[in-house]
């Protein structure tokens, strides 16, 4: 939803009439079910589907009992009434999973050694295969090879996993990962699955839940850095959500609004704890070392310290406050609803978290900044103030 509107005042004021009030609140409950019935269909797939490969825990029962499910249910999604095609798709749903599910275990649990390539081949070839047949059967099937399509990739990227990469080659399998996610989501105009893009993405710089003083999700021990890398994506896929055909603008709003997220989670690390731009990426390491070396390790790191590009806390804090408050400002005039609710969001977080931490014996740096969100807000509702009469239609007078 791009615009949000109270249909009551527009109905009282005489801009919408009473069927087209009806018509919106229609849409916007069917949209809701929707969403509603694709969770529960989709958690009950899964669900069985794993359900019934632990407990008949034997590869030729999943195979034979999976082939059973696939069969059935494309019988009746070929053959069966439209109202029934639901049963049809859960069917065939878990008896796929469960032939490539059981397949997947199989090979985890009695072929380690050559797991990864048997993985990385067998969902290669399920992916390319199912979303060829996406591309060409009837409406009916779509949802069924486009969700093939889907366990493939994931039973592929599990696969290329086992590889147990590192350095660049982590990097660079992130990356893959994350590129193919979004195009599947964008092939399949799934933009839940757009959304699962940003997961590998906020990897590729090494991102983690831990750290050495509580836990964040999606942050990065390079907060700088990961910083720069979502702030990139931001700003491209902003730029180029307005330049290209809707479909796939709304994927690349999705990744917009996730990266978003991720970047102030990264914000928030960097305004507790500021950040040593490039340790963890070029600096020494401690498993380079060793328990035996611990001295050289930290006069290494002492060396590292003195030359590196250090962000203090307090910087970070400011500058994340100040963006904070322009994006605000920004998607409130361009009506970017969610972009302005997330930067909303964080502020509160952000005003919450600093009030206990960075400046929490310095009554004077919220006083100073107090004083500065006045003549802020008296700005905004001079510029609310302009564009809205630059906006208003001049009323043409009629000749008697």
């Amino acid at each position: 939803m791009a615009y949000l509107a109270n249909t009551d005042q527009l109905l009282s004021d005489g801009i919408l009439n009473p069927s087209q009030v009806k018509e919106i609140q229609i849409r916007s409950r069917d949209t809701m079910i929707t969403l509603a019935i694709n969770l529960f269909l989709t958690g009950g797939i899964l669900a069985a589907t794993l359900g019934f490969i632990f407990w008949l825990a034997d590869p030729l029962s999943v195979a034979v009992t999976g082939g059973i499910a696939l069969v059935l249910g494309l019988m009746l999604l070929l053959r069966g009434a439209d109202r029934f095609s639901m049963f049809g798709n859960a069917a065939a749903l878990i008896g796929a999973g469960m032939l490539l599910g059981g397949a997947t275990f199989e090979l985890v649990d009695n072929y380690e050694a050559i797991a990864a390539w048997a993985m990385t081949g067998l969902g290669g070839a399920a992916m390319i295969g199912s979303y060829a047949l996406y591309r060409k059967v009837p409406e009916g099937l779509g949802f069924l090879t486009g969700a093939i399509t889907l366990m493939g990739a994931a039973i592929h990227l599990g696969g290329v996993i086992g590889f147990e990469f590192e350095g660049v080659g982590a990097m660079l399998f992130y990356l893959y990962a994350a590129g193919l996610t979004f195009a599947l989501g964008i092939a399949l105009d799934v933009r839940l699955v757009s959304a699962l893009a940003i997961v590998p993405f906020a990897q590729v710089l090494d991102t983690s839940t831990t750290y050495w003083h509580a836990s964040y999700a999606f942050y990065s021990y390079e907060s700088t850095l990961s910083i720069l890398q979502m702030g990139s994506l931001v700003a491209g896929f902003t730029w180029l959500a307005s330049r290209i055909k809707p479909r796939v603008g709304r994927h690349l709003n999705i990744a917009v609004m996730l990266a978003f997220i991720v970047m102030n989670l990264c914000f928030l690390v960097g305004s507790l704890w500021g950040d040593e731009v490039g340790r963890y990426m070029w600096g020494p390491q401690y498993r380079d070392f060793g328990y035996q070396n611990s001295e050289a390790y930290h006069a290494a790191l002492d060396a590292f310290r003195e030359t590196a590009f250090t962000i203090s806390e307090e910087v970070y804090s400011v500058v994340w406050a100040l963006l904070l408050m322009g994006l605000i400002a920004w998607s409130a005039m361009t009506t970017r609803r969610g972009l302005f609710n997330a930067s909303l969001t964080f502020l509160g977080i952000h005003a919450y978290t600093q009030m206990f931490e960075s400046f929490a014996d310095e009554p004077m740096a919220y006083a100073l900044g107090g004083l500065a969100a006045i003549p802020a807000a008296w700005g905004l509702l001079q510029a609310n103030s302009w564009m809205k009469a630059r906006e208003t239609p001049t009323p043409v007078a009629h000749s008697k």
